[in-house]
């Protein structure tokens, strides 16, 4: 029913910044939970971020400050805005949307991306 497909990783400098997208297709996801996850290395997948069509948001700690979710409902996408940036946050970012569930639950979410690598340099 829902197609993900991010973009915007790569490589960048400690200290800097980052914009993640998800474009959705085959559904409107704009009354959806949609969310961030990552997952680097060796370590199992994280919970990033993630918001629903009310705005409401809910951040991991490690992140928090740093990173932005946001939506834009006319445009079916769903962005990360990454600032601050460290070598920890090196990962491949998923998105994932769901009618509903528990926000930082993996195994709750419907539908998933194949992610984008970001690298962050020291």
């Amino acid at each position: 029913q829902v197609h993900l497909v991010e973009s915007g990783g790569g490589l960048v400098q400690a200290g800097g910044s980052l914009r993640l997208s998800c474009a959705a297709s085959g559904r409107t996801i704009t009354t959806y939970v949609v969310a961030w996850f990552r997952q680097a290395p060796g370590k199992e997948r994280e919970f990033v971020a993630a918001t629903d069509w009310t705005s409401t948001t809910d951040y991991q700690d490690s992140v928090k400050g740093r990173f932005t979710i946001s939506r834009d409902n006319t445009k079916n996408t769903l962005y990360l805005q990454m600032n601050s940036v460290k070598p920890e946050d090196t990962a491949v970012y998923i998105c994932a949307a769901t009618p509903a569930g528990t926000w930082r639950r993996a195994d709750d979410y419907e539908y998933w991306g194949q992610g984008t690598q970001v690298t962050v340099s020291s």
